[in-house]
């Protein structure tokens, strides 16, 4: 089924606001131009970039959109280079967005304004790898989120600050835990893996490094008691790489506690999906490891994450939290990033007050 085709039975399936009719008429006016004469493969050849899904020509058409939610957006930049987007949470300059993008460095933000102010680092959720900043600006509009439940097929728009959006895409897969990469403490398990007891250790990973043997038994992970190889296993999937976990061992006939960092195993080889992946481009530094996220197939690069997905009635059904692959996008849903900025605001009012 053809791109135009989509939007007409989309629209026709509900009720849209006026301005947005206007867009919608717009994109069937762009579709019917292309479906009036039959394409041949040299016609397809030459087809204008700007008709294609996210080319200038469609994006055109949601400016009615874009022009109603802009002021909800700001572009960070760190020493004058832009890194991500960020959505507004609070009109005293609040603002949520992606945490690993900020680097350190002279934070700045630009409005839809056009004009750049000074920003501030306050907080951060490391989980979810979401950002608190305060932009020195009293003029912003808070982001409007989205209560109702997202669909697959359902159309996505990426808005940044300009007076088009950055994308448009279509959620693909429903909310779902995205696991970090695999991390290890380093040691085999006897009894093929049926046991908690260490068979051998790796070199170069956090189990030799705190001094792991053979021949110890593991009992507790950060003092909750295991006494199954795959239940210590499922302990550790939980964590990821450089983060820390005490482990209670037995050694022969004492206990002590062992602190191991874990780490990614070395070597690992890229696959045929890793290549395709990063034809498009690359995938943002962190684009794994969170509680719930939306995928849509929007193609966005690590610089247009960190702001808002709207429908196509402006509201706000996610964050972009991550280019995952080359048509393949994350995003915390509504429910995740109102919670998560609700906690970042209430510890900074909290560190503020005890100042």
């Amino acid at each position: 089924m053809s791109f135009f085709t989509r939007i007409k039975r989309h629209a026709m399936a509900r009720v849209l606001p006026r301005h947005l009719w206007l867009a919608v008429i717009g994109l069937i006016c762009v579709g019917l131009a292309g479906e009036s004469a039959e394409v041949t493969p040299q016609d397809s050849e030459r087809l204008p970039r700007s008709q294609y899904r996210s080319g200038e020509q469609v994006l055109r058409a949601l400016t009615p959109l874009s022009e109603s939610c802009r002021s909800s957006v700001v572009k960070l930049d760190i020493d004058g280079a832009t890194v991500c987007l960020g959505a507004v949470v609070d009109k005293s300059g609040l603002i949520v967005t992606k945490a690993s993008e900020l680097r350190p460095g002279r934070l700045s933000a630009w409005l839809s304004t056009g004009k750049e102010v000074p920003a501030k680092l306050l907080g951060v959720d490391a989980e979810n790898d979401v950002a608190l900043v305060k932009v020195e600006s009293d003029k912003l509009k808070p982001v409007e989120w989205g209560m109702n439940r997202v669909e697959v097929g359902q159309w996505v728009v990426t808005q940044g600050i300009a007076a088009t959006p950055q994308a448009l895409g279509v959620v693909s897969v429903p909310a779902r835990k995205i696991r970090h990469p695999r991390a290890l403490i380093g040691v085999s398990l006897a009894m093929n893996g049926s046991s908690t007891t260490i068979a051998s250790v790796m070199e170069g990973l956090g189990a030799e490094a705190a001094g792991l043997r053979g021949g110890d038994q593991v009992k507790r992970v950060d003092g909750i008691p295991v006494t199954e190889g795959q239940e210590l296993i499922k302990r550790l999937r939980d964590y990821r790489e450089g983060q820390t976990v005490t482990l209670g061992i037995r050694r022969d006939d004492h206990e002590l506690e062992v602190i191991v960092t874990l780490k990614r195993a070395g070597g690992e080889t890229e696959d045929r999906t890793d290549r395709i992946d990063r034809m498009g481009g690359d995938a943002s530094g962190r684009a794994e490891g969170f509680e719930l996220a939306l995928q849509h197939d929007s193609v966005l690069q690590p610089w247009q994450c960190g702001g808002p997905l709207l429908d196509l009635n402006g509201k706000a059904v996610g964050l972009n939290i991550a280019r995952a692959g080359r048509v393949s996008s994350y995003a915390l849903p509504s429910s995740v990033i109102r919670r998560v900025a609700d906690q970042l605001q209430a510890r900074f009012a909290s560190g503020r007050a005890r100042r």
